[in-house]
């Protein structure tokens, strides 16, 4: 992250807890991808339901992120880092463990508690061990753990899927999370609460939640029983009601609601988040069907499926690595556009999928999404950061990140609905990617004509003369 050099020893203990459980929260997100077919085989279901082992994951994370940093300014962010990954510990035990897929997933969901907990103090902790002048390559040091955790993550998840179990992706975190722990409590000195006037939007998180699991498991059960059954009539107005009841709520709460309506209000920020919320699931459907199809149909391996994303995940990194210098001279309005153009064109290349695509034939739309996802996430943080006071832009990236993962795994439901319903699982994969194009050609359209945004200098030359 910075030269160990140049630090004491309780800094870089720090820096390493720090580092470990960034590693342990972004791997768990991509390790189980070429996992799910062995999962499925062991407990007899389908991608419909073993889809909600990323979807819960990432769904609870994705609501409680926002929380998880109002708690580490209450109560601090050591307190709530260990109790975190302690969460986080104690239910991947539990999760290699299960005995059958409720229990697995009730996990999961559990595993995203810990993970809000985690991140947002992650982030805090790395920034406060280091001085103002090291927050760069601080910054810079945490993407490089995050892209690494995405290249490593499905590699590792094929490893112990085809040469152990996947119960092993649960048992691995085990001695990570410990060490993290014992790091931190070595290392990083207590906080103390910055604002004891942060509240917390309970009922907010509540209804929120709510919603979100009330389309999903509609969408999930829709596919069996039909969307004219009572159940699934009954789960959409339970969305619908939930989702007023927050917005309300929301409106009332004014600044201490959880997502406030002076940033919501901003017209930068909403925009930008909404582009986010429509391009997330890009990422997510990849992740969760391409392994999917090149076990079931090409006879890969889980380790050779997990390889597979290789081109998409290194893209990313490296791209996301290069954003920074290419913000200065191009902006981030133009940055936003161009990601979501590379992931339109990526993932409408994958739409064509068929049973006897071989997989060189993928790798351009991987990585024309590993471009598209590197260009964009960097560039929409930026965005909505520098619009905002500079004491909420923390809560801003935060906010942002839950539309990003909430918006996410919202995409997968829906994609797992549009793949359950198709006459063959292949042809519903490229339905579902058919769709996940025009969702980003729609926020590309979006980000083009509404995202206010300065002309980069290097456009605006010709005009000068």
């Amino acid at each position: 992250m910075v030269s160990p050099l140049s630090l004491t020893k309780p800094q870089v203990y720090g820096l390493c807890a720090v580092a470990l459980a960034l590693f342990l929260i972004a791997i768990d997100m991509t390790a189980f991808a070429p996992a799910l077919p062995a999962i499925e085989r062991e407990f007899g279901f389908g991608i419909t339901t073993s889809q909600w082992v990323i979807n819960g994951y990432a769904l609870v994370f994705g609501i409680l992120v926002v929380t998880g940093g109002r708690l580490a300014d209450i109560y601090g962010k050591k307190r709530v880092f260990i109790v975190g990954t302690g969460i986080f510990a104690l239910c991947s035990l539990v999760g290699g463990l299960s005995v059958d897929m409720a229990m697995l997933l009730v996990v999961r969901c559990l595993m995203g508690v810990g993970a809000a907990l985690m991140w947002p103090s992650i982030i805090g902790m790395a920034y406060s061990l280091v001085s103002q002048e090291r927050a760069g390559q601080v910054g810079g040091g945490l993407m490089a753990i995050l892209g690494l955790a995405n290249i490593v993550g499905p590699i590792a998840g094929g490893i112990l899927s085809d040469f152990a179990s996947w119960r092993w992706i649960f048992f691995i975190n085990l001695p990570i999370a410990l060490a993290a722990i014992g790091l931190c409590w070595r290392a990083v000195p207590e906080d103390v609460a910055q604002d004891t006037r942060e509240k917390i939007d309970y009922l907010g998180v509540i209804t929120l939640s709510a919603a979100l699991f009330s389309l999903l498991i509609a969408l999930n059960q829709a596919s069996e029983i039909g969307f004219r059954h009572p159940l699934i009539v009954y789960l959409l107005m339970s969305f619908l009601v939930f989702i007023c009841i927050f917005i309300l709520l929301e409106r009332n709460n004014q600044d201490l609601a959880l997502i406030p309506v002076s940033i919501f209000m901003n017209k930068t920020f909403f925009l930008v988040g909404l582009v986010t919320l429509l391009s997330a699931m890009i990422f997510f459907s990849i992740i969760l069907f391409l392994p999917q199809f090149l076990v079931e149909y090409r006879g890969f391996s889980s380790l050779q499926a997990g390889m597979a994303l290789i081109p998409l995940m290194a893209t990313f990194a490296l791209t996301s690595y290069l954003s920074g210098s290419l913000h200065k001279s191009l902006g981030a309005k133009v940055l936003i556009c161009s990601g979501l153009l590379c992931k339109g064109a990526g993932i409408f290349s994958l739409s064509y999928l068929r049973q006897d695509t071989e997989y060189l034939e993928l790798i351009p739309g991987l990585v024309f999404l590993g471009i598209g996802i590197g260009l964009f996430n960097p560039a929409a943080t930026t965005a909505v950061v520098s619009v905002v006071d500079s004491g909420r832009s923390s809560l801003a990236s935060a906010i942002l990140y839950m539309f990003k993962i909430a918006g996410g795994a919202l995409g997968v439901g829906v994609n797992a609905a549009i793949v359950a319903f198709a006459p063959d699982i292949v042809g519903g994969i490229g339905r579902a990617y058919t769709v996940n194009a025009y969702f980003a050609l729609s926020a590309f359209v979006i980000a083009v004509f509404f995202i206010p945004g300065p002309i980069p200098p290097i456009f605006s030359r010709g005009k000068e003369k």
